[in-house]
């Protein structure tokens, strides 16, 4: 397909093709160099007394077809390699040979979407195999897929629920026993819920645990915007949404968490707490998935009274920013951000959508007055509904892998 050249609808994107100009000379200019090999950037790391650290990465493209709007790493053969799982394929490692999971089916990029979106692996069986879970379109079914064990055919699915809510559900360790469980809506009651992981081979359900009341926030198909983090420093992960946060009970089977309104922002991606500001308490950042913007949300806590929050900008060089991750990727000790444009996310409808899908990692800066660096990574792939950093080669390097309409890429960083 040719490559579209840069477009802005008109209205109230001309504005945002003003404040995107910039980026998106640098973008095509640094295209050249980043398409076959990655970018290079060179960043100062304070954790070695001011030295400075050449961060780039190799940019391996798995496939360009459009499979998946999510993905998931994991050893799928048993081989001691990470392998990658999008849709209905696993790419085994090194070589990055793609293997059915199940029976693949045709998506168009600019005609609809997938039918796998957030993705995440893990033993769920107990068998000592990895196995491939995945949550479909928003407001329809979660599955996971049981590992073949290098058997010939498809893998056996199981239903985890039939209906999950929020763009943004995830995997977080909600009761803290070690395994990841299911945070999302259940989109039949439009009630924040999460399932419980199977903790015995002998009972592989998932049990739903309400959080909040039927009919709330956050819960509906289309919801966008969820994370965890201990927002009132209680030591308890709360659930996060772009409208308030609830409150983690010293149970978390029991329902009715407290919720707390609170302005975090628009429709969001991912979102997570951190003491970006170092003044003692947790802020919360987020990334827009339609529009314009990166923010970090201050918390402003007051004596006798109920926290306030003070929106910062970050960023506002691109947009569709619809997957969001906090991880330190110059090994700084502190956590940086990495995201990028969701390729046609709504068939080229939203705001800069037929902009070249830049990824770029955001390096932290922090302070009582923090600031992130934008580098470039790419700009021929972007991200999906998320976007998955792992060290997938042992070498102590945190990776980026991400599938969306332009197809599955792994990012691996280099040495220096």
């Amino acid at each position: 397909m040719k490559k579209p050249r840069a477009h802005f609808t008109n209205g109230a994107s001309r504005t945002i093709g003003k404040k995107m100009g910039k980026t998106l000379v640098y973008a095509w200019l640094f295209h050249a160099l980043c398409l076959h090999t990655g970018c290079v950037t060179i960043v100062q790391n304070a954790a070695n007394k001011g030295a400075f650290k050449r961060i780039a990465f190799t940019r391996r493209v798995l496939t360009e077809k459009f499979i998946a709007e999510g993905v998931a790493v994991g050893d799928v053969n048993k081989d001691g390699l990470v392998d990658v799982l999008a849709g209905a394929y696993w790419f085994e490692a090194p070589d990055w040979v793609p293997h059915e999971i199940m029976k693949p089916e045709k998506f168009e990029f600019d005609k609809g979407y997938s039918d796998a979106f957030i993705s995440h692996t893990m033993d769920v069986n107990f068998d000592g195999w990895t196995d491939f879970l995945r949550i479909g379109f928003p407001g329809k079914e979660a599955f996971w897929f049981e590992n073949s064990q290098g058997k010939s055919g498809h893998w056996k699915k199981h239903i985890i629920h039939d209906a999950i809510g929020n763009e943004s559900a995830g995997f977080y360790d909600v009761d803290g026993d070690g395994r990841l469980d299911l945070l999302g809506g259940n989109a039949n009651k439009k009630q924040m819920t999460w399932f419980k992981a199977p903790s015995s081979p002998g009972n592989l359900e998932w049990q739903p645990f309400p959080i909040s009341r039927e009919g709330n926030l956050g819960a509906e198909p289309f919801s966008h915007g969820l994370g965890m983090g201990d927002l009132n420093g209680d030591g308890r992960q709360d659930v996060i949404i772009t409208k308030g946060w609830w409150e983690a009970p010293p149970d978390v089977r029991q329902p009715g968490w407290v919720f707390h309104e609170a302005n975090l922002g628009q429709a969001a991606a991912q979102m997570y707490a951190y003491d970006f500001d170092v003044d003692g308490d947790q802020d919360v950042v987020s990334s827009s998935a339609h529009g314009l913007g990166i923010w970090w949300h201050e918390q402003v806590t007051a004596e006798q009274a109920e926290a306030k929050w003070v929106t910062h900008l970050i960023s506002d060089a691109f947009t569709q920013t619809h997957g969001l991750n906090l991880t330190d990727i110059n090994k700084d000790g502190f956590p940086d951000l990495v995201t990028g444009m969701r390729y046609f996310a709504h068939m080229g409808r939203d705001p800069g959508e037929l902009n070249p899908p830049v990824l770029y990692w955001f390096e932290l800066k922090r302070g009582a007055t923090p600031s992130w660096v934008p580098h470039l990574i790419d700009d021929a792939s972007g991200v999906g509904v998320e976007v998955v950093v792992e060290d997938i080669t042992g070498d102590g390097l945190k990776d980026i892998i991400v599938a969306n309409k332009k197809g599955v890429f792994v990012f691996k960083q280099n040495g220096n």
